[in-house]
């Protein structure tokens, strides 16, 4: 028996920050996502050799030790084992001997949430194999957990819930970790529209977004007025976003982004350079309305949003900085698994 498991990467449009739980416990959060056709991929096989076995594909490392209940923290591979840390204790209460491989279409850091969203499939791959009765919310709630908790890793909400349920969805974040995902009915010649005009662009700038987290929680615990002003227009964003794609107000979006991306840059330092500024000057110089980085910032995938034909000319300008252009399609579901 194989078990395999696949969830989406997601572009976040609008109000990525405000779901922090240092921002969202207070003032609560907004944030307009979409996943795409890039995905984080398990593949669960049981043994019977008191053996786990595990391979991160994409990384090209691998892990082979006995079974038992905690597996040791490598480089590479600390989701991998702080799923299984809570599978078993949570759910199992005892060890379990399996092989497991993993793939992801973009690399850690992009801003594409793939940690999230691996989290997200290795849980679903796990679920699968032992039938566990969870539903969306939950698996996005415990995949939270995990990173957040578990792994102490710093970050929002918005991956694990966008790689769980999938499609364009608004969410909205409160205190007390309580999630509202509100999916919203696009006309489907709209979202063409919207793939067509907006680019997505790799920097091929690596980046931990760790760092740049942290201060954005800092700046919110610590009261810093200017980062707290920016984080309520990103949540205003938000709801603007929403309101245009629902009714096909193409005008207004690069805009919004734009209006975003300002605002975005006054949260925390660290979340724009001089080299990813002139990127987006250069673009909004060859036709581009606005855009914005992907994620916390620093580097990774930026979109930038180029209507009337425009994106042919946006693509040219950017060839200099070496960057690549990724071709993606929206899509309408979320995590998916399967036995064979």
């Amino acid at each position: 028996m194989i078990i395999r498991s696949k969830a989406p990467l997601r572009i976040g449009l609008a109000g990525g920050g405000t779901d922090l739980d240092t921002y969202s416990d207070r003032y609560g959060g907004a944030v307009l996502n979409a996943t795409i056709s890039m995905y984080a991929y398990a593949t669960i096989t049981p043994r019977d050799d008191g053996r786990i076995v595990i391979h991160a594909l994409d990384l090209g490392i691998e892990l082979s030790v006995p079974v038992a209940e905690e597996i040791p923290l490598k480089d590479g591979l600390y989701l991998h084992a702080g799923v299984y840390h809570r599978i078993v204790r949570q759910f199992t209460g005892k060890p379990l001997s399996f092989e497991l491989t993993t793939l992801v279409d973009a690399p850690p850091g992009s801003g594409l949430g793939s940690s999230s969203t691996l989290v997200v499939a290795i849980l679903g791959a796990f679920a699968e194999w032992l039938r566990l009765p969870l539903g969306e919310y939950d698996i996005a709630l415990l995949a939270y957990e995990i990173e957040r908790i578990d792994m102490k890793m710093a970050g929002g909400k918005q991956d694990q819930y966008a790689a769980t349920f999938g499609g364009v969805n608004f969410m909205e974040f409160y205190k007390d970790n309580k999630v509202i995902v509100n999916p919203l009915r696009i006309n489907e010649s709209y979202l063409n529209e919207l793939a067509f005009n907006l680019i997505l662009y790799n920097t091929e700038v690596s980046r931990l977004s760790t760092q740049i987290i942290e201060t954005q929680q800092k700046n919110v615990l610590e009261q810093h007025a200017s980062s707290i002003e920016a984080m309520h227009g990103i949540k205003e964003q938000a709801l603007r976003m929403k309101e245009a794609l629902l009714r096909g107000e193409f005008e207004q979006i690069g805009a919004i982004l734009d209006f975003g991306w300002q605002h975005k840059k006054k949260m925390a330092a660290g979340i724009t350079n001089p080299y990813l500024d002139e990127i987006y000057s250069t673009a909004m110089q060859n036709g581009a309305t606005g855009g914005k980085i992907s994620g916390a910032g620093g580097g990774g995938f930026m979109i930038l949003y180029c209507p009337d034909n425009t994106r042919e000319d946006v693509i040219r300008a950017l060839r200099r900085f070496g960057g690549q252009v990724k071709r993606y399609e929206f899509t309408t579901t979320g995590l998916m698994t399967w036995r064979i």
